[in-house]
C-alpha cells in the first residue's frame, strides 16, 4: 500500500491516530534516556565511593572494581555518542552541541593559523573588486606528537564591490561538528585506545600531566562517534573479504562486563583475513573482526553467508556446517604440530619427536618457496612435499594402534588423521597455505589488549573494539601509520563524495596533499 504524506491526510482520526503513535515512539525513546543517563548517575555515585573508600587490606580489589566501573561509564557514553551521531540530522547534531556547556580551550597552548583564501573573482557576477569583511575564525585542540597545540582555521572572507556578494575560503568539515577535537587528536586517541590498549580514564589521566584537561566522558563521546563516522569505511573491508576466494579465519575469547549478574561473562572477537603475499597475490591485504556474545556455530556461518572459496581454520566444531559445495576447508598444521609439542611438554616422547620431525621437514620447504607465484609453489610442493607428508600418514597410521588410545599422543594422532583430506589441500594449490598462522597473527593484538584493558564494557564496546581494529589493522596490513591514516581520513570523510567512499580504505589511500 502507497503512503501518504501526513500534509495531504484529510481524516481528523487518522491524524489523531498518526500523532499518538508518534508521542508514543518519543515517549518511549525519553524513558529510554532517562534509563541511560540513571545508570550513568549511579555508575558514578559509586565509583565517587570506592575511590574515597581504598584502605586496608581490601585496596587491590577495589582498584579492580575501580577499573570496572570506569570502563563500563566509558562504554555507556562511547555508545550513546554512537547512537546519537547515526541518528541525529545534521542540523539537530549542530544545534545539541551549540546548547551543550564546553570548557574553553586551553590558553596556555601553542596556536598554529590555518589560513584559507576567498577566490579572486566573485561567483556571481566576475567581478574581482571587494571590501574586506570579518574573517570567520574557528578553534580546534589538535594533536601533534608529544606535544598540543591549539589550530586556528581562519576563513578569509571578501565583499565584492561590484554587486555585495561575499566570498570565502572553506576550512574542511570537522569529524565532530563544532566539536573542540581536530582529526589530529581524535586519531591520537583512537589508536592509544585500540591499538595501544590503553583505557581512556589512564589517556585522561596522562593528558593531565601534560596540563591538558581532557576527561574520560568527552573523550568516549568523541569515540562513539568517530566509531559512527567509520562505519561506512568497515562495511566496505568486510564486503570486500566477503568476496574473496581465499580466507583465514580464527577466534579468542574477551571477558564483557554483564552489570545485570554484577560480574563478566565471555564474548567472542573472530577474525576474517585475505592476505595472498605468500604467493604473489596482487589483491589487497585485509582483516575484518566481529564480535559475539557467545562462540555458536551460527556467527561464522552469517558471516560468510556469501563466502565461496577456501577458508582456512582451526578445528572448531562449529565450522564444519559450513562446508560443503561453496566451501572448502583447509586445516592448519600448525595445530596439529602443537599437539605432538604439548606431549613433550607433559614427558619425553621419542614417537612425538619423531612426528615433529617428519612435520619440520614439511615446514622446510615452506620456507623455500614462501613468496614464490601460486604455480611455482604448486610444482615444488607436489615434487617434494607430497611424498613426505604421504609417509607422515602412513607412519601415523602404523603407529597409532601400538600406542596406548587414551594418552595424548594417541589425541594428536587422531587429530591429525581426522582432517588429512584438508590437511592436505595445499599440496594442490598454490593460493593455499601450511597452515592458518596468518589468522593467528592477526588476532594476536587482541591477546595484548586483553592484558591491559582486561574486559570490553559491554557488548556493544566489543562490537566497536570489532570494527575500530577492522580499520586499523587493515591500514597496518597495508604498510601505514595508523595514526596518519585516521588522521587524514577524519580530516576528508565528511566532505568526501560517497560515491567514491573507496577512495579512502587503507588500500587505496594517498595522504591529501594538505
Amino acid at each position: 500500500m502507497e503512503s501518504r504524506p501526513v500534509d495531504s491526510i484529510d481524516d481528523p482520526e487518522v491524524l489523531r491516530a498518526i500523532i499518538a503513535a508518534q508521542a508514543a515512539k518519543l515517549d518511549a525513546h525519553q524513558a529510554e534516556i532517562g534509563k541511560r543517563d540513571s545508570i550513568i548517575d549511579i555508575l558514578k555515585a559509586q565509583l565517587h565511593l570506592l575511590r574515597h573508600g581504598q584502605h586496608g587490606a581490601s585496596s587491590e580489589k577495589i582498584n579492580r572494581q575501580i577499573e570496572q566501573y570506569e570502563l563500563m561509564l566509558e562504554e555507556i557514553e562511547a555508545t550513546r555518542a554512537e547512537a546519537e551521531a547515526g541518528r541525529l540530522p545534521l542540523l539537530e547534531a549542530q544545534d545539541q552541541l551549540e546548547k551543550a556547556k564546553r570548557r574553553p580551550l586551553p590558553d596556555n597552548l601553542p596556536t598554529e593559523d590555518k589560513v584559507y583564501e576567498a577566490p579572486c573573482s566573485c561567483p556571481i557576477c566576475g567581478g574581482t573588486s571587494f571590501l574586506k569583511a570579518a574573517d570567520k575564525v574557528t578553534q580546534v585542540m589538535e594533536h601533534v606528537p608529544e606535544s598540543m597545540k591549539i589550530v586556528r582555521h581562519v576563513e578569509k572572507r571578501m565583499i565584492c564591490k561590484d554587486c555585495d556578494t561575499a566570498v570565502a575560503g572553506e576550512m574542511p568539515t570537522l569529524p565532530i561538528v563544532r566539536g573542540k577535537p581536530g582529526p589530529g587528536l581524535l586519531a591520537h586517541i583512537m589508536v592509544a585506545k585500540f591499538d595501544d590498549h590503553i583505557p581512556l580514564y589512564r589517556l585522561s589521566e596522562m593528558f593531565d600531566r601534560t596540563g591538558i584537561d581532557i576527561s574520560r566522558s568527552v573523550m568516549a563521546d568523541w569515540v562513539g562517534r568517530v566509531s559512527a563516522l567509520l562505519a561506512i569505511l568497515v562495511l566496505e573491508i568486510k564486503t570486500y573479504i566477503a568476496a574473496a576466494d581465499r580466507i583465514h579465519t580464527d577466534d579468542t575469547p574477551v571477558e564483557v562486563l554483564d552489570p545485570g549478574r554484577g560480574k563478566t561473562k565471555t564474548g567472542r572477537l573472530w577474525v576474517y583475513v585475505v592476505d595472498g603475499s605468500g604467493y604473489q597475490d596482487k589483491a589487497p591485504k585485509a582483516v575484518a573482526y566481529y564480535y559475539s556474545p557467545d562462540r555458536k556455530g551460527e556467527h561464522p556461518a552469517k558471516h560468510l553467508v556469501n563466502f565461496k572459496g577456501v577458508v582456512h581454520a582451526d578445528g572448531f566444531a562449529g565450522y564444519k556446517k559450513l562446508y560443503g559445495n561453496q566451501i572448502t576447508e583447509a586445516a592448519c598444521m600448525a595445530h596439529v604440530r602443537r599437539k605432538f609439542h604439548d606431549v613433550i611438554k607433559l614427558k619425553a616422547s621419542p614417537i612425538a619427536e619423531e612426528a615433529l620431525s617428519r612435520i619440520g621437514a614439511l615446514y622446510d620447504i615452506e620456507e623455500k618457496i614462501r613468496g614464490m607465484a601460486a604455480e611455482q609453489r604448486q610444482t615444488l610442493r607436489r615434487q617434494h612435499a607430497k611424498p613426505i607428508l604421504d609417509r607422515l600418514h602412513a607412519w601415523i597410521g602404523d603407529t597409532l594402534p601400538t600406542i596406548p588410545q587414551k594418552q595424548k599422543l594417541a589425541e594428536a594422532m587422531r587429530y591429525a588423521l581426522s582432517r588429512w583430506r584438508a590437511l592436505s589441500l595445499y599440496i594442490d594449490d598454490g593460493r593455499v597455505e601450511i597452515d592458518n598462522n596468518i589468522a593467528e597473527r592477526a588476532i594476536r593484538p587482541i591477546g595484548i589488549g586483553r592484558k591491559n584493558w582486561l574486559f570490553a564494557g559491554s557488548d556493544k564496546g566489543g562490537e566497536r573494539i570489532a570494527n575500530v581494529l577492522t580499520i586499523i589493522e587493515t591500514a597496518k596490513m597495508n604498510g601505514h601509520n595508523p595514526k596518519d591514516y585516521l588522521r587524514d581520513v577524519l580530516t576528508r570523510i565528511k566532505d568526501h563524495p560517497k560515491d567514491r567512499i573507496h577512495e579512502l580504505l587503507p588500500w587505496n589511500w594517498a595522504p591529501s596533499a594538505a
